[in-house]
């Protein structure tokens, strides 16, 4: 047999590999070999990191982030709406309240006599009231009265007129029965002394003819008489007769200017005159009838009793004695001083005792509903910012275990240089140029205050989404849109 020879040093004979015993783990290894892993590693590092870095390169590319924001609220100064003195403050620094809660309450027996006093200058103007309608009736029928009379009054004076020309009328008749007892009294004298006719039969007919002038005579009296009571003279003038008569005697008749004397009198009491006191009586009958298209006598005395001057004097004082009582009663209730907001008390600055003036500041109540962020952006990160972009925010109080959700709402009309107390002026010549900040309002989403509640100041890293479509109202402008005017509101 041939002698075998054991295997080399790190050698099995059954794998037929090298196998590195400790010592020669102990030799160096050839250059090659540690340039081969670093290169390896090289490689696996640089792909971990692409890896890696994709995202954050992608999503910086997508989005736009400031650490220059600040949450923002409302608050309202809460200042009494009436002077006195302050009996309690039911609420200290930094309690929640809600509209509505009475947060400091002012003395109330000094307003709730004025109310006492108020109420009753309403009862008596309300009195005052009942008594200048009553009144006011008294004088439209007094009016409606005088009108009659004036209408009256020129009958009267037509129906003497027209008496007047029937006693003329009347006369020409006695006139024509004169002459017949004239002629029928001569005709018996001539008969007498003809022996044809009794000297009895002659007295007779003298007896008629005095009958028939007296008559005459009576009838010429009266008519004298007529004319004397309508103001004319007793005898017509030359070449007149006795029943003539002006054509406007019914509208110049003393007892008719009486009447419309009187008539313009009482109407003056209910606020009511002619155009003029030129017009004729008839016209002034006229020009009233006509304050009523159809002519209803009911509806104009009622249009007049409205607007009665006496009456709309007691009106307007039991109004204004009724606002006063309003106004008492109002000033009572200001006495409890409320909160118009929900939100929380800061800055409380009023203890019980002390006097307070309208307007006067008590405290502060800041919104916890109505916050928003006001992010400060650069100039250079405004060109695809747009009203209505999602926004993602973080804040140093919750950190990344909160993230808050919004939208941009609007964009202020300045930058913060311009806006502040003494802006910069760069017209000197020393200027060097800045970056500028503009402040973007950023509403939030889906915002609940009492589980994570947000505090005027703290700071937030908004990131503004710039790829997904804007929504919301103006969405995708950089101005909002116009309120509606008042007319349009209406």
């Amino acid at each position: 047999m041939k002698n075998e020879l054991p295997p080399p040093a790190g050698e099995t004979p059954a794998a037929g590999k090298p196998v590195e015993t400790p010592e020669q783990a102990l030799v160096p290894k050839p250059p090659g070999e540690h340039r081969r892993l670093f290169i390896v590693l090289g490689i696996v590092g640089a792909c971990i990191a692409v890896i890696l870095l994709i995202p954050w390169i992608l999503h910086s590319m997508h989005t736009v982030s400031t650490d220059d924001a600040y949450v923002n609220s409302y608050v309202t100064f809460v200042a009494p709406r009436v002077s006195g003195q302050v009996a309690r403050v039911l609420v200290e620094d930094n309690n929640r309240v809600k509209k509505g809660d009475v947060l400091v309450q002012l003395d109330t027996e000094p307003y709730r006599i004025k109310v006492a006093v108020a109420e009753a200058a309403l009862e008596a103007s309300r009195a005052d009231l009942a008594a200048a309608r009553a009144n006011t009736l008294g004088l439209l029928a007094q009016s409606r009265g005088a009108r009659f009379k004036l209408e009256h009054a020129i009958e009267e004076v037509d129906n003497q007129v027209a008496a007047l020309r029937q006693r003329v009328a009347q006369i020409e008749e006695s006139k024509a029965n004169l002459k017949l007892a004239q002629v029928e009294a001569g005709r018996a004298e001539t008969l007498i002394t003809q022996k044809a006719v009794s000297a009895q039969e002659v007295d007779e007919k003298h007896a008629t003819l005095d009958v028939a002038k007296a008559k005459v005579n009576e009838m010429l009296e009266s008519i004298r008489q007529a004319r004397v009571a309508l103001g004319l003279p007793s005898e017509p003038g030359e070449g007149k007769k006795l029943d003539d008569v002006p054509a406007d005697l019914d509208q110049n008749f003393s007892s008719v200017r009486e009447a419309l004397a009187n008539l313009i009198y009482q109407g003056a009491q209910l606020g009511v005159s002619p155009s003029s006191l030129n017009l004729t009586p008839r016209q002034t009958l006229e020009e009233f009838y006509k304050r009523d298209p159809a002519g209803d006598i009911d509806r104009i005395y009622a249009e007049i009793l409205s607007k009665a001057p006496s009456l709309k004097q007691a009106e307007a004082r039991s109004v204004q004695a009724e606002r006063d009582a309003e106004q008492a009663r109002l000033d009572l209730s200001y006495c409890a001083v409320k909160s118009e907001i929900d939100g929380v008390v800061t800055r409380r600055n009023v203890n019980p005792g002390n006097g307070v003036q309208v307007g006067q500041s008590l405290m502060a109540v800041r919104s916890i509903t109505e916050v928003w962020i006001d992010a400060n952006f650069k100039e250079t990160q405004l060109q695809n910012l747009r009203i209505g972009q999602r926004v993602e925010m973080k804040t140093d109080m919750y950190g990344g275990r909160q993230i808050f959700k919004g939208r941009i709402s609007g964009f202020t009309m300045g930058t913060g240089s311009t806006l502040a107390l003494l802006p910069a002026q760069n017209a000197t010549g020393n200027f060097v140029k800045v970056v500028q900040r503009l402040p973007v309002r950023i509403e939030l989403v889906d915002y609940d205050p009492v589980r994570t509640p947000l505090f005027v100041g703290l700071s937030v890293e908004p990131e503004v989404d710039l790829v997904s479509a804007p929504t919301g109202p103006n969405a995708g402008q950089l101005l909002q849109a116009s309120p509606p005017s008042s007319s349009e509101a209406r």
